[in-house]
């Protein structure tokens, strides 16, 4: 097929502009993704596929195959301390074929994406293409304006989708102005080798002293977060990797032995981590999804759960108006009314746990997030309660039956 435009662009080739790059296609309906890099291969993304995500890939017939490719699996999640270990999230009592969280490197998940886009001739993937502008008649956008190679392309859409992560260059273009709900803070990832007598099976928050220090099995490595005081980047980078590297050994005993692996500054990879969203996700022809519309803090991983299910949502409302070619703005309102109120319900949430982070960093106990688990599971109706949010989020979006089709 040859791609002159006019149906829908997506810009960004993440989780949630792959996922409905996908739906879409399978519907017949032309598809263009742009992806600024050239190549998905990316250190530290998010890299957690919650089962909200596989039920959907096992409702499009992909679950089998992507879970045959490289992944461990995370079955809980816990706060760490010298005093005590706190299950935050047990996964392994929810019922589903998926009862964990599925670990796989983000750019693995997005090549088998990519590779089934490829089986449309309808849809393509273009890397390397940079947006500079949006085509616009009036206050509706009809398109973006993207550089690849040193020339700059114009491709008309009836729809176009910015799902390019916190820092969006669509939202910029388009006015749709983030508003700041919390401080934030940064997070340093780096990775260590993993050995065969680690401990594995969860997903760990470490608090030793004042920084917050998360590890995730990837099977051959594990990946290290470390959080730092926002804005505290240049001041961190001058102190070098020393103080890292003794503040793991000390919080991490049985990471010790490794720790002197990270050697320099060049290991190490920012991550700027906020909590904010817009008040509009849309304007004519325009939609804004996933950390474009709302970014979201990592605590818990429901950056990548949230915005996936922004994907199916959208897929769900929009693909009838864009098979008859009448997207309204009504159509658009109606994408964001079904899934703000949740968004805004865990962002007040994740508010919370950042401040007190905030705090940890400035040497205080954490207290709200250990005491309210402890109450719930506590509690024989709601022990499970927080497995289930972190899985499905408040009221998970389900993919209309009309999508479970055969692979083409």
């Amino acid at each position: 097929m040859l791609f002159g435009g006019g149906d829908v662009c997506i810009v960004g080739g993440g989780p949630a502009g792959m996922i409905l790059a996908l739906l879409l296609a399978r519907q017949g309906i032309p598809v263009t993704v742009l992806e600024a890099a050239r190549d998905f291969e990316r250190s530290f993304r998010g890299d957690t596929l919650h089962p909200a995500i596989m039920e959907l890939l096992a409702q499009l017939g992909l679950a089998a195959p992507l879970l045959r490719l490289a992944h461990t699996r995370a079955h809980r999640a816990r706060f760490i301390t010298p005093a005590r270990t706190q299950v935050i999230a047990d996964f392994s009592c929810l019922r589903t074929p998926y009862p964990y969280l599925t670990v796989m490197a983000q750019a693995r998940f997005l090549t088998f994406l990519a590779g089934e886009l490829g089986r449309y001739p309808h849809a393509r993937v273009v890397m390397g293409a940079r947006v500079e502008g949006l085509l616009e008649e009036g206050e509706r956008v009809t398109g973006v304006r993207y550089r690849q190679n040193g020339t700059l392309h114009d491709l008309p859409a009836r729809l176009t989708v910015g799902a390019d992560g916190r820092f969006s260059k669509v939202r910029a273009l388009s006015g749709l102005t983030l508003r700041r709900l919390s401080p934030g803070q940064d997070v340093l990832w780096f990775a260590l080798p993993r050995r065969e007598n680690d401990p594995g099976g969860s997903i760990d928050l470490h608090l030793g002293g004042p920084h917050c220090i998360v590890t995730t099995d990837h099977g051959e490595r594990w990946q290290v977060g470390y959080s730092i005081r926002k804005d505290s980047y240049a001041q961190a980078r001058e102190r070098g990797v020393a103080p890292i590297r003794q503040a793991v050994a000390e919080t991490i005993p049985w990471l010790s032995d490794r720790v002197g692996l990270l050697t320099e500054w060049a290991q190490l990879h920012l991550l700027a981590v906020e909590v904010a969203r817009v008040r509009r996700w849309w304007r004519p022809g325009l939609l804004v999804i996933g950390d474009a519309a709302h970014p979201i803090s990592p605590i818990g991983g429901l950056g990548i759960n949230m915005a996936v299910q922004d994907a199916v949502a959208a897929a769900n409302v929009l693909s009838g108006p864009l098979r008859s070619g009448r997207v309204r703005p009504r159509h658009l309102a109606r994408v964001q009314r079904g899934r703000a109120w949740q968004i805004a319900v865990l962002q007040a949430q994740q508010v919370i746990q950042e401040r007190e982070v905030v705090g940890i960093h400035a040497g205080a106990q954490l207290h709200v997030p250990t005491t309210l688990i402890r109450v719930l599971h506590g509690l024989p109706g709601l022990r499970h309660l927080p497995g289930y949010v972190t899985a499905y989020g408040l009221k998970p979006v389900r993919l209309h039956p009309r999508w479970a089709v055969e692979r083409v």
